[in-house]
């Protein structure tokens, strides 16, 4: 019955993650065919969508708890939507068959290590720390070589941001299995709770592949 409720859990996460993961790929295509990004970028709207992007991600995080199911899932999809529009840039800069490619490289990647997270037995929730100290220290590092310019130390963090969301990506899977028993939370919501997770998991594995492998345009 337990691994029976498991499943149905596993299954309506990686559903709404799917439906993000698509609603996002819609709409950043859209963005870019239709020239939309130009007028976004070149209109001083950009710095807005990311402060708008950032905000949803807090509400979501701190009000999760609180919110009900129906205003958690709209934001998990402003979300996806907002994210698709700044995704969008990828396409100016990236050749189309290489991002297909790896798009699909990054979710064989995603799902072993997801698949890791949810097959062991063991408590994941000793990595949490080392995980997000090397993370944090990995994003001040690329904020302050926006200045520097450094082009191996760029290639470096992208390394180590990749192999840190791998670890993330079998943490989180492993966290969601085990909120099943927090009584205290209203299960009706974990399955969204869990799709936003991964989807972010997803996406900077995605983003770090495509920065290393990626084929740019001339």
């Amino acid at each position: 019955m337990e691994e029976e409720k498991q499943g149905s859990l596993i299954a309506r996460t990686f559903f709404w993650m799917f439906l993000g993961l698509l609603g996002t790929a819609i709409v950043a295509w859209y963005t870019y065919s239709s020239g939309l990004f130009i007028s976004i970028i070149f209109g001083g709207y950009w710095e807005m969508l990311l402060i708008a992007e950032v905000l949803v991600v807090l509400l979501f995080s701190f009000l999760f708890r609180k919110l009900p199911p129906m205003i958690v899932g709209i934001l998990f999809f402003v979300y996806a939507m907002l994210n698709g529009v700044t995704l969008s840039t990828i396409f100016v800069l990236f050749e189309l068959n290489s991002i297909v490619w790896l798009f699909v490289a990054s979710a064989l990647l995603f799902g072993g290590m997801a698949f890791y997270g949810y097959k062991t037995s063991k408590d994941l929730s000793n990595w949490k720390t080392l995980l997000f100290g090397v993370l944090i220290v990995g994003i001040i590092l690329s904020v302050i070589n926006l200045w520097l310019g450094n082009s191996m130390l760029d290639v470096g963090l992208d390394w180590v941001i990749l192999f840190v969301f791998f670890g993330i990506t079998a943490y989180d899977m492993n966290k969601i299995k085990a909120l099943q028993d927090d009584e205290t939370l209203d299960q009706s919501k974990l399955h969204i709770y869990g799709a936003m997770e991964l989807y972010l998991d997803f996406i900077n594995i995605f983003l770090r592949v495509l920065s290393l492998f990626g084929k740019r345009k001339n």
